[in-house]
């Protein structure tokens, strides 16, 4: 009854905001157990073997759980889980969460299968005499309500049914003609061609034609909530998180170090404060800025946060990365920390690092913000232009939308705190900011000029080219667009961003590394 009574003061609204935020919970749930899993592992194994490496590995990665960026990203994955404990219990019956999690178990099960078979003609009888053909079996075996397409593929006409005692021509059976494939897509509130629910565990064909015929049969299913894919992506990615900072930690141990002493300096610094304040209210305060696009809002505010959070992280990083080596050489901090065992690559990467840490932790706050606002803006639009209040699946489409956008602004922060980090070998920080900033246009203007120099003279095209090649195409990390137009954005091209960005950095920190190599520290 209490349940009824929060479930009716909350309302449908908030059901479909909260919802896609419960699927993102239970994923960090999952991540944790994955933490806690490998943790007891761990000690188990520290215990047994006493390997040195793996008792620093250890210490190092506990001491980050406790005050580095491990502690931080764990208090954000916390909230999300605190948002799943509260919201099974009160934003539908748990039946109706156990029937969306018991998706999880079915997405192995599903997929794209094609099966083929070849029936005998069916000869044809003497006089006014009907043959009917025998119904020949094709095993499939599926769930009705998990079928999303079907396409039946035959060289000679036949009739298809999931009854073996249908008739031809009937309602339960559909007709198929030679070199005619019959093709079949769900579509909203459709239904299956086999009726609803159960499970559908072969086709019966009969030949029609007198000769033999090949059937193909092209099934593609899918879970009948295939939201919940985000859950183990959630899990993955935040023990992912976890295991990268362990490896780090026990293959580059005095780096690691320097990373844990940027990290917890930059957090200290009130910029950090500032950008994620800044950057809170003004993702939040989007939601209420009239955009003035006819029903489009969402659009805009998903354009408008990502930018803001690019902007906010590049500043945050740039700052960061341009103040913390020149600082430390001025102040002859670095003197002290490269007179012990500690090897100048080791400090300028593990700078690199402790800024990437530092902007990995902003870009998730921030990201964590825009997630939640984006899926009460669907929400939000639909009350302000008296529309019909979105479902939780429309609001989790949105919502994660904007997670490849995300990552590619985070891939083209890392870009430029790679470039700052080598110019703030030799240069102040009021260079650094001139240079970065003139990079960060010019990468974004690269096609432009480089799709200008075509059929000019070749010393324009020179200098394109060599534009094109001196600067990063940050231009390609811009997905705006795709956004606007509701394209989805490929794995492959997120991946290919992902190689393009590390080799820039690497290059970046190979620069470094040689402009500080004979820098007198003195």
């Amino acid at each position: 009854m209490s349940q009824q009574i929060i479930l009716g003061y909350l309302g449908i609204k908030a059901v479909s905001t909260l919802t896609p935020l419960w699927l993102l919970g239970v994923g960090m749930l999952g991540g944790i157990v994955l933490i806690a899993v490998f943790w007891a592992l761990l000690l188990l194994i520290s215990r047994v073997t006493r390997i040195k490496a793996l008792q620093r590995a250890k210490e190092e990665t506990w001491l980050s759980i406790r005050e580095g960026v491990l502690f931080h990203v764990m208090v954000v994955a916390s909230i999300f889980v605190a948002i799943t404990i509260l919201s099974t219990f009160a934003l539908r019956p748990i039946s109706e969460s156990r029937e969306i999690l018991s998706s999880l178990t079915r997405l192995n099960d599903v997929g794209t299968t094609t099966r083929t078979i070849t029936i005998p003609g069916t000869p044809s009888g003497g006089g006014d005499e009907i043959v009917v053909p025998p119904a020949t079996e094709m095993s499939l075996g599926f769930r009705n309500e998990e079928l999303v397409a079907l396409k039946i593929e035959s060289t000679e006409t036949i009739s298809v049914s999931h009854d073996p005692e249908a008739e031809m021509d009937t309602l339960s059976s559909t007709n198929v003609n030679a070199g005619d494939p019959s093709s079949w897509k769900k579509r909203p509130n459709s239904e299956s061609p086999f009726g609803g629910e159960g499970n559908v565990e072969a086709l019966y064909i009969r030949n029609r034609g007198l000769d033999e015929a090949t059937v193909t049969a092209t099934i593609t299913t899918d879970v009948v909530y295939p939201e919940v894919r985000l859950i183990p992506i959630a899990a993955v990615t935040l023990f992912g998180i976890f295991l990268i900072y362990f490896l780090q930690a026990i293959f580059m141990p005095r780096l690691s170090a320097i990373a844990l002493a940027t990290f917890k300096s930059e957090l200290a610094q009130p910029l950090f404060m500032i950008v994620m304040i800044l950057g809170i209210v003004g993702i939040v305060f989007s939601i209420y800025i009239p955009y003035n696009t006819f029903g489009e809002d969402i659009k805009m505010l998903k354009d408008s946060g990502l930018t803001w959070i690019r902007v906010l992280c590049i500043l945050l990083a740039v700052w960061g990365a341009s103040t913390t080596l020149s600082e430390e050489v001025e102040g002859r901090t670095a003197l002290t920390v490269l007179s012990k065992p500690v090897r100048r690559r080791s400090f300028v990467i593990g700078k690199f690092f402790g800024i990437g840490w530092t902007t990995a932790l902003m870009f998730i706050v921030l990201g964590a913000v825009l997630l939640a606002v984006v899926s009460y803006k669907a929400v939000y639009d639909a009350r302000e232009t008296s529309a019909e209040p979105p479902t939780w699946h429309i609001c989790y489409a949105e919502m994660v939308s904007i997670v490849p956008g995300l990552v590619l602004a985070f891939l083209e922060t890392m870009i430029l705190a790679a470039l700052s980090v080598a110019i703030s070998t030799r240069l102040p920080m009021f260079a650094n900011f001139m240079i970065c900033f003139t990079v960060y246009v010019l990468g974004h203007l690269i096609p432009l000029i480089s799709q200008a120099t075509v059929g000019q003279f070749e010393i324009v095209k020179f200098v394109g080219r060599f534009s094109a090649a001196i600067f990063p195409n940050l231009e390609a990390f811009n997905i705006q667009s795709a956004l606007a137009g509701g394209f989805a954005v490929p794995t492959e091209y997120l991946g290919a961003s992902l190689i393009y960005s590390f080799l820039f950095a690497t290059v970046a920190m190979l620069l470094a590394l040689i402009l500080f190599e004979d820098r007198d520290l003195a």
